[in-house]
């Protein structure tokens, strides 16, 4: 069983129809003692970095995450916003990330071409950089894309955390891990077989 934490900002129903798609159990929750037995954690996020923390602060959230990912280090994967939330910080806020990862939160913003939109949306291809059991099987893919929406990105501090890079006019971490935690900065629930495929690779974690 999958825990979708629910605190405030996130594609829950579009995530949690995935799961039940490809036939993985899942639950959306925003109970701390219903999180404290969770078994796998799914943070998802849409929104602004500072907004997310905020909510996981005043719903008395972030007690029981790092105790589930830190202490008791259950499979967490955040997702979109969920996986910068996982750095220390975000150029997009002041406030400090949940800091799982060491890597920063970057604006596109004067780091790319103007040939290059902001937001980076749409279909792109990701490349791995370090092997993962999240990323188990994407070989049989001639070729692995995912959908994103994002105005920031995530730059590791250390390339062994780095599992999927992908480059849009600058090169980013597209996913993130460190030892039971991982990251997407992409959407897997709109990315059809190539999400389907890490879900199912989550679940299996």
């Amino acid at each position: 069983m999958i825990t979708i934490v629910d605190y405030g900002m996130g594609n829950l129903g579009s995530i949690k129809n995935m799961f039940k798609y490809i036939g993985v159990e899942s639950t959306i929750e925003n109970d701390v003692d219903k999180i404290k037995n969770a078994s796998k954690i799914l943070l998802p996020g849409v929104g602004s970095f500072d907004t997310a923390m905020k909510k996981i602060n005043e719903k008395d959230l972030k007690e029981v995450l790092n105790e589930k990912a830190l202490k008791e280090q259950v499979p967490v994967l955040g997702i979109c916003l969920g996986m910068q939330l996982l750095t220390n910080s975000s150029e997009e806020g002041s406030l400090s990330g949940l800091g799982w990862i060491p890597a920063k939160t970057m604006s596109f913003k004067n780091r790319i071409d103007k040939e290059y939109k902001i937001p980076h949306m749409g279909w792109n291809i990701v490349n791995k950089s370090n092997e993962s059991l999240l990323i188990h099987g994407f070989e049989e893919f001639d070729e692995t894309r995912f959908y994103f929406v994002h105005s920031y990105f995530v730059k590791v501090e250390n390339e062994k955390n780095s599992i999927l890079k992908t480059d849009y006019g600058v090169e980013f971490d597209s996913a993130i891990q460190k030892d039971n935690i991982f990251g997407a900065q992409f959407h897997p629930e709109k990315s059809h077989k190539f999400g389907m495929k890490l879900f199912e690779n989550f679940a299996r974690i």
